[in-house]
């Protein structure tokens, strides 16, 4: 049995299709207070190139959008785009899905790895030479 997604009792469709204004009241209060107080001209950008590549995407052709803007919250209507999120050296390439709605771009490109430190050893540092090699 398939589930089918429903964000606050509604289907993709009928997010896709409802007002922002009524959207706005379905996501966390912290999304909602970033959009209650309007995009900044860079978000609104962003989400003019979105625009043409779903427009793109409907002509079949396949673009990946860049960009820093790691505090835009995602909105229906990114559903099935592929967006490069820079995470401060790199772009991650992401594949917006219907339970990413209502979540920061940011979120999905860690800024930093897990620290996973060497095992000591010749070579390791100037300490490690009196380390037993079993």
């Amino acid at each position: 049995m398939v589930r089918k997604f429903t964000f606050h009792g509604f289907s993709l469709e009928e997010l896709q299709s409802m007002p922002m204004d009524e959207f706005i009241k379905l996501i966390p209060s912290r999304q909602r207070r970033s959009l209650l107080r309007g995009l900044p001209r860079r978000q609104k950008k962003l989400l003019e190139k979105l625009r043409r590549a779903r427009r793109a995407l409907k002509k079949g052709k396949k673009i990946t959008i860049r960009t820093h803007n790691r505090d835009m919250v995602i909105l229906p209507e990114m559903v099935g785009l592929s967006i490069g999120v820079h995470n401060g050296k790199e772009f991650i390439k992401i594949e917006i899905t219907p339970e990413h709605i209502g979540h920061y771009l940011g979120e999905y490109a860690p800024t930093h790895k897990r620290v996973t430190h060497g095992n000591p050893g010749i070579g390791a540092t100037r300490s490690s030479m009196y380390v037993p090699l079993k």
